[in-house]
């Protein structure tokens, strides 16, 4: 048998040129010889890959779809490791053009993420999912061509796969919005608790198993309800969201030192966090005070 197999590129040439010849080469023995050769055409390289031989000792009528197979595995790799970031930050570049580069950075950041499997859109496919798609439509192609562009092959024959990034990209953008508004947000809540005077020194927080809240001041005694009263009016006759009720009478009361009690459950960790951000430096956790062992019976 023999073949010859031109593969095209305008980057990455030298990986799939160093990647191609060292696993063919792998491949040779007695009954198998390969010859890669490199040859420019404008800005696409193209290398020639002659094949002679049985592909580790595979039958006659078996190896040309074999080795069509194998090159097809190095170039799917090669598009997941090396293209796909520079797909990413090209979908970024020209659907959200408007971000600066700083912001584009952290939403091609935050797109990984999801491509990466750390996080997971639902009907997303994970990389080994991607892998196969790749694989099975280059061994489609390599079929019945024998030249092959991968620049082109990826942005005509791959459609579903940049679908695919165009969707974790845009949740990226999602979730840089929501954590730019976030930030905002807590921006001004921290200016609304800097131009009040602390009406109580420390407040103890307690959460029971509902999820409800209990406030004390450094004596353990509850606190007065004048701080709060505007705002458990407005809950009345509604459903009670209990974390923004805390959050906004923290804010009201303005003290200078905040201590979280006991271990439960219910204790919603992104509001403490929210609490630590607008308090900064005034909050702390406890676990093992009267307050937490009267809280746990």
């Amino acid at each position: 048998m023999n073949q010859c197999l031109s593969i095209g590129a305008t980057q990455h040439i030298d990986l799939l040129k160093a990647r191609l010849g060292r696993e063919l080469h792998l491949a040779e023995g007695d009954y198998i010889r390969v010859n890669l050769k490199e040859k420019p055409a404008g800005n696409i390289t193209f290398l020639s890959c002659d094949f002679n031989g049985t592909l580790r000792g595979g039958r006659q009528s078996n190896d040309e779809l074999l080795f069509r197979h194998f090159v097809a595995d190095i170039i799917s790799d090669i598009i997941l490791n090396h293209w796909e970031k520079a797909i990413v930050a090209e979908i970024v570049r020209e659907n959200y053009y408007y971000f600066n580069d700083e912001e584009k950075k952290i939403i091609s950041q935050y797109s990984s993420n999801y491509i990466n499997g750390e996080k997971m859109l639902h009907g997303q496919m994970d990389r080994l999912d991607r892998k196969s798609f790749i694989i099975r439509r280059l061994v489609e192609f390599l079929r019945q061509n024998d030249s092959i562009v991968i620049d082109g092959f990826i942005r005509f024959r791959l459609k579903e796969y940049i679908n695919d990034l165009k969707e974790a990209v845009d949740q990226a953008v999602d979730d840089f919005l929501m954590e730019r508004e976030y930030r905002e947000f807590i921006q001004l809540l921290k200016y609304f608790v800097e131009i009040q005077d602390p009406k109580v020194e420390l407040v103890n927080v307690l959460v029971n198993a509902q999820g409800a809240y209990k406030l004390y001041d450094e004596k353990h005694n509850a606190i007065s309800s004048e701080f709060l009263e505007g705002y458990i009016l407005d809950v009345i006759d509604n459903e009670i969201n209990y974390e923004d009720l805390l959050i906004s009478a923290l804010i009201t009361i303005a003290p200078n030192k905040i201590v979280f009690h006991g271990t439960s459950p219910n204790k919603p960790d992104n509001t403490l966090e929210t609490i630590k951000h607008v308090f900064t430096g005034r909050v702390l956790e406890c676990s093992g005070c009267k307050l937490c062992q009267n809280q746990q019976q």
